[in-house]
């Protein structure tokens, strides 16, 4: 009987099939034969290592002519203090490339752009704090100005100002205006546009610099004694331009606008506010200030200030006409309580400013107590006022003292029910400095 062979057959397709596989698993894909390396590992090739995700390669700086040379548009910002700040930090790192993409071509002339390189040609610094400073609105909610203020810089040449409109919800550069340069003349302000001039008006008041504020008002309608009393109420109050829109636009006309200006007690706790109008008369006259409106800043000084009573203040209408500063006393006193003293050194540094100008002393009192005495206690108010201005080197001939006694009261010193009234008692005890200039 033949045997058969289909028992040898499977035997050697099994064989074949096992070689198979044992070939696959010497040389399949991903997996390589070792190497001498992969068996002494401490002679092993260095491997560079992995790639940090999110970090860009190093790309080389542009080079500030060819991007200035070809400007595009600006960049958009939904918040403008963020785009003013990234141009700052440009400023500060000397990336004009980056400065110019910021500010786009509608707002980089090449008279600015040559400018700008002569401004940057040494490092830029911002002052500190409040490098970044917001000017205020030139139209409400529509356009805005800004500034940068250099530090270590000549006065008048330390602000780089950004004028700013908004377009469909997003803010952009439409102007910038650069400090200038040596050998030209510095302006008084900066802008002859009304924010420029009701700007420089308050930056004066902050510095207790009565003569360069004086320069921007109407001195028919803002008084001498408005300025000084703005000034007292921003040192005694502690008050500075708020951060966030100091100066808000409430109506503007072809000749008149008004502005709402924002202050803030220096820890940015309390905060007031007061009016600013101003008007342009015929050409070549720049903007000035017409009017300034302090009730509402009056009335926080007295609830901050003056213990809530609201005739407690340091202005007051004259009966001649116009504002009169005033000076406070205890009962039955004549001598100068620490705040007097504060306000005497704004008045001490008008008169000494210009040896033309004088005052008047005016003393008063309240009603209790004889005429006579009244009158010479009145006398002592007005001459201790006078003595300590001529001590701190104001001419005596500028100075006129009168007595009143308490023949001009502020305030009632008796109730309707003819009860003694205290708090009016106390708003009459004064001496008033009239400014007869």
């Amino acid at each position: 009987m033949q045997r058969s062979k289909l028992p040898y057959f499977f035997l050697g397709l099994a064989a074949v099939i096992s070689a198979a596989a044992l070939v696959l698993l010497i040389v399949r894909p991903g997996v390589h034969p070792k190497t001498p390396e992969a068996v002494h590992p401490q002679v092993a090739s260095p491997v560079a290592p992995p790639k940090i995700n999110g970090l860009a390669e190093p790309v080389a700086p542009e080079d500030a002519d060819t991007v200035l040379a070809d400007l595009g548009v600006g960049v958009t910002a939904a918040d403008p203090a963020v785009l003013v700040s990234q141009i700052a930090k440009a400023l500060e790192a000397g990336d004009l490339a980056k400065v110019g993409r910021l500010i786009g071509k509608d707002a980089l002339d090449s008279q600015t752009i040559a400018r700008l390189k002569e401004l940057s040609a040494t490092p830029l610094r911002l002052r500190q704090p409040d490098g970044v400073r917001e000017v205020g609105e030139l139209e409400l909610n529509a356009r805005s100005r800004w500034a940068l203020e250099l530090a270590g810089q000549e006065p008048g040449r330390d602000s780089i100002f950004l004028d700013l409109r908004r377009n469909q919800g997003k803010w952009a550069v439409e102007k910038i205006t650069l400090p200038p340069g040596p050998g030209e003349p510095i302006p008084k302000a900066v802008f002859a546009d009304s924010l420029g001039v009701a700007d420089a008006f308050l930056q004066a008041v902050l510095k207790q610099d009565f003569e360069f504020a004086r320069a921007f008002v109407d001195p028919a309608t803002v008084s001498d004694a408005k300025i000084a009393g703005l000034c007292i109420l921003f040192e005694e109050g502690n008050y500075r331009l708020r951060k966030s829109k100091p100066l808000r636009s409430m109506f503007q006309r072809q000749d008149t606008v008004g502005y709402l200006a924002n202050v803030e007690s220096t820890d940015g706790k309390e905060t007031a506010q007061f009016a600013m109008t101003l008007k342009q008369p015929p050409a070549p006259s720049n903007w000035i200030v017409s009017e300034i409106n302090l009730n509402q800043l009056l009335a926080d000084y007295a609830r901050r200030v003056a213990g809530g009573d609201i005739y407690y203040s340091p202005l007051v209408k004259n009966p001649a006409g116009g504002d009169t500063l005033a000076l406070y006393f205890e009962f039955n006193e004549d001598v100068m309580n620490p705040r007097t003293r504060r306000q005497l050194e704004i008045v001490t540094l008008i008169l000494k400013s210009d040896p033309g100008k004088k005052i008047t002393l005016s003393g008063h009192t309240d009603a209790l107590g004889t005429k006579d005495y009244n009158n010479q206690l009145s006398s002592r108010r007005a001459d201790v006022v006078r003595d300590y201005l001529t001590k701190a080197g104001v001419d005596a001939k500028q100075i006129i003292t009168v007595a009143k006694g308490d023949s001009q009261p502020r305030r009632p010193n008796t109730t309707e029910t003819g009860d003694d009234n205290p708090e009016g008692r106390r708003a009459n005890r004064r001496t008033e400095i009239y400014l007869d200039f």
